[in-house]
């Protein structure tokens, strides 16, 4: 009788300690980084609800497309939303060459690390280049470029209280393409941009 009661008890004090274990590696999501769980926590605790977060992410998708000098034509690309989380689209509808992408990611890069965003990864493949960065409050930014060297801007938000996003208020500086997906392959010529392009 005594040998069951000290089975039993080692069982439970090692129950007890793995469920410790596990409540740790659950809350943070298990595989996520020390680094996104606390902006994780922090943008939580705060309030944001996923739309503000996509109006935040906005808000930085504009930031940099203002940034482009000279300016590039852009429309909405599809908003998609998870569980806790949102991402923002913008298509770039001007034409860049080959010769001209590296420039246009230098000013994209540039303008993110003057805004104290973090460089996280860098593609420098010749036909499809691409930057990603992340701000302090745990938003993803990136730019790639993919067929027909087309530029596509993503902004992600970290996990935010769940609720309903509307479409963007952000107007596109050219046709809207409305109810249009996907979008054509950029079509806008521009001097500079587009220099060099068959």
């Amino acid at each position: 009788m005594k040998r069951r009661l000290q089975i039993v008890a080692v069982a439970l004090a090692f129950g007890f300690a793995l469920s410790g274990c596990g409540n740790d590696s659950g809350q943070s999501g298990g595989s996520e980084s020390a680094g996104t769980t606390k902006s994780t926590k922090s943008t939580k605790e705060s309030g944001m609800d996923m739309q503000e977060a996509a109006e935040r992410s906005d808000d930085m998708l504009d930031a940099v497309l203002k940034e482009i000098n000279p300016e590039v034509q852009w429309a909405h690309g599809p908003t998609t939303t998870g569980s806790c989380d949102v991402t923002r689209r913008r298509t770039v509808m001007t034409i860049v060459s080959a010769e001209r992408r590296q420039s246009f990611l230098d000013q994209v890069e540039k303008f993110w690390r003057k805004s104290d965003y973090r460089i996280k990864a860098k593609n420098n493949d010749k036909e499809f280049p691409a930057v990603y960065a992340q701000t302090k409050a745990g938003f993803g930014i990136s730019v790639s470029f993919r067929g027909k060297g087309q530029a596509f801007f993503e902004a992600d938000s970290p996990c935010v209280k769940e609720s309903k996003v509307a479409d963007s208020a952000s107007k596109p500086n050219g046709p809207a393409y409305e109810g249009v997906y996907p979008l054509p392959r950029p079509n806008v010529h521009s001097d500079y941009w587009s220099g060099g392009a068959a």
